[in-house]
């Protein structure tokens, strides 16, 4: 199989250098792919108050657990590709590009429908400030008139990221993220519009990094090369998708669910905790980019591997990318720890958002170690096709004991910052359970099981 311009082959060549050349992209392009809403956030906080702010980044666990499902399918889809990819078998390569993308139109059309007609809903559930109420269930229905373009996205980058190439997707957020802030400023500060425009703004933005994937999808010539009429569900690779796109799935969507609830919580303490606890995550969002990005590049070399069962060299790719994951994530979070104030600031200046937020910074941060091991042995085992571990790891632990441990505490205390000490408390009981699964269980044979 000849590859393609753009396409990389990871079962050749040196691994900590092919791993970097794919990670630094990858991060660069998570670092842009915050830009979306974290400009959302700062513009409307600067533009129209704190009640606005609150209402932008009070959706953001709403938004996750909506989209975080049809994310992790496409995590999935990743994995069947890159697999196929390594061991050179094209064709199926070709038929799991288009069962993917015809998997993505109509998760797009359900997930707009279910957006829109469901949002008073969901944030009243969630105990939403009735002061922010209006702004919240504006912000999120325009958000989500955009779906189809937020899933295709997603789909595309997994697409073009198992085939090994992770500077296409960078080069195309690079100019949707600075469209996305040119976009806020002028609907914003320009115009004087309301909250709708900045999820307005993130639509358009969205639908300018599709048109750019696609366009290059379409190339013709290529192994991947897409073809519209083919666009459809082939049974044996819709299977193969759901087999190890669906514990990913299920899996972002506790951890989601488990950061609702936790949401819900939050609200309960007024309209500063719920800025605060937002523009934390915002934060938090930047400090979790060198994981993710060492995630997706652990993911696709481990699959392409493992595809041509090159067993040595997927070890040896996965001890690389832990390490320099949890190293990143630590430096990173006593950054976080020592500069709090100044971050949360940024973004609100009232000294009761502050407060609060720097309490839960400086309760979590220093142990993003933690989050980064767990997550890397999860990208391990989701490369390996064993999507299935993380998912019944996230499940009973970022779910199951982060919600009874909430509900305990709160009935017990009622202060917000044993609420913070949830995830700590869960990255370390799932980071023991991973180490031993990592260490004792025969996870490079996944594929073959």
């Amino acid at each position: 199989m000849k590859n393609s311009v753009g396409t990389k082959d990871m079962t050749e060549g040196n691994t900590y250098s092919l791993m970097l050349g794919f990670a630094l992209p990858t991060l660069l392009s998570e670092v842009f792919q915050q830009l979306y809403n974290t400009a959302d956030a700062f513009i409307v906080g600067k533009c129209l108050g704190t009640s606005a702010l609150a209402a932008v980044t009070s959706s953001g666990t709403l938004i996750f657990l909506l989209v975080s499902f049809f994310i992790g399918m496409s995590m999935g889809a990743g994995v069947v590709i890159s697999r196929y990819f390594g061991a050179k078998k094209e064709d199926e390569v070709s038929r799991a590009i288009h069962t993917v993308l015809a998997f993505g139109i109509v998760s797009g059309i359900l997930l707009t429908v279910v957006g829109v007609a469901f949002t008073p809903t969901f944030l009243k559930w969630m105990q939403t400030d009735p002061e922010v109420m209006p702004q919240a269930v504006e912000y999120f229905r325009y958000y989500f008139l955009g779906a189809m373009a937020l899933v295709l996205y997603n789909i595309c980058r997994s697409i073009i990221n198992a085939l090994g190439d992770s500077r296409r997707p960078l080069y195309y957020l690079i100019f949707s993220s600075l469209l996305n802030i040119v976009l806020d400023v002028l609907f914003l500060g320009v115009f004087g519009w309301g909250v709708w425009s900045a999820a307005a703004a993130t639509v358009l933005s969205q639908m300018a990094s599709v048109v750019f994937c696609m366009a290059y999808l379409l190339q013709k010539g290529n192994i991947f090369t897409v073809d519209l009429r083919k666009i459809r569900f082939h049974r044996d690779m819709l299977s193969e998708i759901v087999r190890y796109g669906l514990p990913s799935g299920v899996q972002n969507s506790v951890i989601a669910f488990a950061n609702v609830i936790v949401q819900s919580q939050i609200n309960s303490f007024g309209k500063l905790a719920m800025a605060a606890y937002g523009t934390h995550a915002k934060i938090e969002g930047f400090a979790f980019l060198p994981i993710t990005s060492f995630n997706m590049a652990c993911t696709t070399f481990i699959s392409q591997n493992l595809g041509a069962k090159q067993y040595d060299r997927a070890k040896s790719g996965a001890r690389f990318s832990i390490f320099a994951a949890v190293l990143l994530a630590e430096a990173i979070g006593v950054c976080y720890f020592i500069f709090a104030p100044a971050f949360i600031g940024f973004f609100d200046q009232t000294p009761g958002v502050i407060a609060f937020g720097v309490q839960q910074a400086r309760t979590v941060a220093l142990f993003y170690c933690l989050l980064a091991f767990s997550h890397s042995v999860a990208a391990v085992c989701r490369g390996a096709g064993k999507a299935f571990v993380p998912m019944c790891v996230m499940l009973s632990v970022w779910c199951v004991v982060r919600i009874l441990y909430i509900i305990i505490v709160m009935r017990l205390t009622g202060e917000i910052r044993y609420i913070y000490w949830a995830y700590p408390l869960t990255w370390g009981i799932s980071s023991v359970i991973y180490l031993i699964y990592y260490l004792r269980s025969d996870w490079v044979h996944g594929f073959e099981a």
